[in-house]
């Protein structure tokens, strides 16, 4: 599988629950994988030891131009170091992004000062995520098994808070980024291999900034990834996408016998030992309704205004009444669902910065060892503010949503379980399957 210790896949996340994702894909597949939480150093790579895919989950998807400059400069600079044939640029299966935030031209733009490959190739779906990009047009799944809507009509993302998409056609999208994107649409996939190698290769020498990749089944899949190897073999290339990116690349390694049998099974996960907390910052419909269900916890509504204004009084109370109750047995779901109401960008920043304070906070008052939290961005400042520097998987709760074990220096925070989900993951069973297993 490997080149020394040279990893075939390294994979930056624009956000935490996106990157756990990407991480579950490669290790089902039988990759050796560990998502880092920021670029190691030489004795955490020595612990996580040889590996096929190597992750570094960040925020980038909620930062402003400069800021992610700054943050994807460093990640850029190490990736390189290692020199894997294929570094991938993780963002959400719904695109969101923005000029002004997640500006994925910026990313590419950084990259580009470390890898010159003409071909940056964008993977436009996902659909075990029921993510399908027809056309070059993006449409997503209202939630797990619901409606499939144009991306600019979907009841959520048209309306997100901070990155709504109004346009469907990602050409269109990504040139509002500063990209100059070309296209291979579905029916080019019906032909022979070399019929498409030959079109890639017409498309390329027109250097475009990137081409976008139709994905409207699985069955798309393994010739996006042949496409993606096929250059990669001549040099190093940056590659775009959702986790479908490495989805691609394993179905056509799975094609040429290239993979080893996975080495845990993802489909079980036993209940939890002990108590569990979930933090639900997330502000969409998919986590109201999961909250509304979760059958097996305590409900508490946290003062979304309160703590973003930093109440001390109001916040110490709150934890140490959650903590009571979680060291007596009983599973807590703590959330912010009011929230949905003060509205505005920097509000849903604060918030998410709040919320990963919170959670920093209550952890050291509990003996709880399952840690759930709902939203990208909360998930994200989460992690941000506990000092663990890696995840390796443990298995699937539901599509898109990964459970992980923690790895950190401190006894406390090390061997902790974490589900970091988005807002638009997981089925209604979501919380009471982290508290009693699947």
């Amino acid at each position: 599988m490997n080149d020394g210790h040279r990893p075939r896949v390294c994979f930056y996340g624009d956000d935490f629950t996106g990157a756990t994702d990407t991480l579950a894909t490669a290790t089902e597949a039988g990759l050796r994988s560990l998502l880092f939480l920021r670029v190691p150093d030489r004795r955490q790579l020595e612990a996580a030891g040889a590996l096929d895919c190597l992750g570094i989950a960040g925020a980038a998807r909620s930062m402003a131009p400069a800021e992610m400059r700054e943050e994807l400069e460093p990640v850029a600079r190490f990736f390189a170091g290692l020199q894997p044939p294929v570094t991938h640029y993780k963002i959400c299966s719904t695109f969101d992004s923005a000029p002004h935030v997640g500006n994925i031209g910026t990313a590419l733009a950084v990259w580009r000062q470390h890898i010159d490959n003409d071909f940056v190739p964008i993977v436009g779906g996902q659909p075990n995520l029921q993510r399908y990009c027809l056309f070059s047009n993006l449409y997503a799944a209202v939630n797990g098994g619901g409606e499939v809507f144009r991306i600019d009509r979907h009841q959520t993302m048209r309306n997100h808070p901070v990155t709504p998409m109004h346009e469907a056609d990602m050409r269109v999208h990504l040139a509002g980024q500063s990209m100059q994107v070309a296209a291979i649409h579905a029916p080019a996939y019906a032909g022979n291999a070399e019929r498409l190698d030959a079109e890639v290769e017409r498309i390329v020498q027109a250097h475009p900034d990137a081409v976008l990749f139709d994905v409207g089944d699985a069955a798309h899949l393994p010739p996006i990834g042949r496409q993606i190897w096929r250059h990669a073999q001549r040099q190093p290339l940056l590659a775009i996408g959702a986790s479908s990116v490495v989805q691609a690349l394993c179905a056509h390694w799975r094609e040429q016998d290239g993979l080893p049998a996975p080495a845990i099974d993802a489909t079980r996960i036993a209940a939890a030992e002990g108590a569990v907390f979930v933090l639900a910052g997330s502000l969409s419909p998919v986590t109201a309704r999961q909250v509304a269900a979760a059958e097996s916890y305590e409900r508490i509504a946290l003062d979304a205004r309160r703590l973003i204004d930093g109440d001390q009084a109001y916040i110490g109370a709150m934890l140490s009444r959650i903590a009571q109750r979680l060291n007596a047995g009983n599973h807590v779901l703590a959330c912010t669902a009011d929230g949905a109401h003060l509205g505005g960008e920097r509000v849903s920043l604060r918030l998410a910065q709040a919320s990963g304070d919170f959670l920093r906070r209550l952890l050291p008052l509990t003996t709880a060892r399952r840690i759930g939290v709902a939203g990208g961005d909360t998930s994200s400042h989460a992690l941000k503010a506990l000092d663990i520097w890696g995840l390796s998987y443990l298995g699937k709760l539901s599509p898109g949503v990964a459970l992980c074990r923690a790895h950190a220096d401190g006894e406390r925070e090390d061997g902790i379980e974490l589900m970091l989900k988005g807002g638009q993951m997981g089925g209604e069973d979501l919380f009471d399957r982290l508290a009693n297993g699947v």
